[in-house]
């Protein structure tokens, strides 16, 4: 069991399924920004929720946390692993003739959007944290007596650098899934009649949800 779980294949087996985990949240996490938009209201009840219920603060939040941080650890374990198999001959390899942008430099897509996570924490997750876990108030009022959250969102996008920074962070994140979520069923050994109806739906997500997303900041940057 130690040796499989110390070959490539499992590693990039493991790195490929906390991918797919992170692709699901990552849809379920646009869906409800998105309501943002249209409806302060909806928004509100939503974060509220997602910010009280037991099962998503103590199970999913850590187990979210956890594959994470496995994912990218993963990541950069095997971009280390393979430069040094290709040390020998890499004078030799033509990366352009064989292999996507992309596929190339995913490493440095996977680094800035490491970042932008920690950012995205720092704006959000920790200020929600300090306040039910630090404080002890659970309500999410403001000092008005009304939700925060939908405020929360629109204030930190007022500054014209932080929705610069969000949208290059997006940016990447496309970059990032064009080729990884298609890899990743690759990796797991899904190749039958359905791969390129499923390269097109990987590739139509990792488009359209970033999108998304950048709509958002703008949006409520605008607004």
């Amino acid at each position: 069991m130690s040796g499989f779980l110390n070959s490539t294949i499992a590693r990039k087996f493991a790195m490929a399924l906390s991918g797919l985990f992170l692709v699901i949240f990552l849809a379920q996490h646009f869906f409800i920004n998105i309501t943002s938009v249209f409806s302060a209201e909806t928004f509100n009840e939503f974060s509220h929720f997602m910010g009280t219920n037991g099962f998503v603060q103590y199970v999913a939040q850590p187990i979210l946390i956890f594959g994470v941080v496995f994912h990218f650890v993963m990541g950069f374990v095997l971009e280390i692993k393979n430069r040094n198999a290709r040390k020998i001959s890499y004078a030799r390899y033509n990366g352009s003739a064989n292999s996507s942008w992309m596929s190339r430099n995913m490493i440095y897509s996977g680094g800035f959007i490491l970042i932008f996570l920690v950012i995205h924490f720092i704006d959000f997750w920790v200020p929600e944290i300090n306040i039910k876990f630090i404080e002890g108030d659970m309500s999410g009022l403001d000092a008005a007596g009304n939700y925060r959250y939908y405020d929360h969102v629109v204030h930190s996008f007022e500054p014209i650098w932080r929705t610069v920074l969000y949208i290059v962070g997006f940016v990447f994140l496309a970059l990032h899934l064009i080729h990884g979520f298609q890899s990743s069923f690759q990796s797991m050994g899904f190749n039958n009649k359905y791969s390129k109806a499923l390269k097109g739906f990987t590739t139509a997500y990792a488009i359209i949800i970033p999108l998304g997303f950048i709509f958002i900041a703008l949006y409520h940057h605008l607004n």
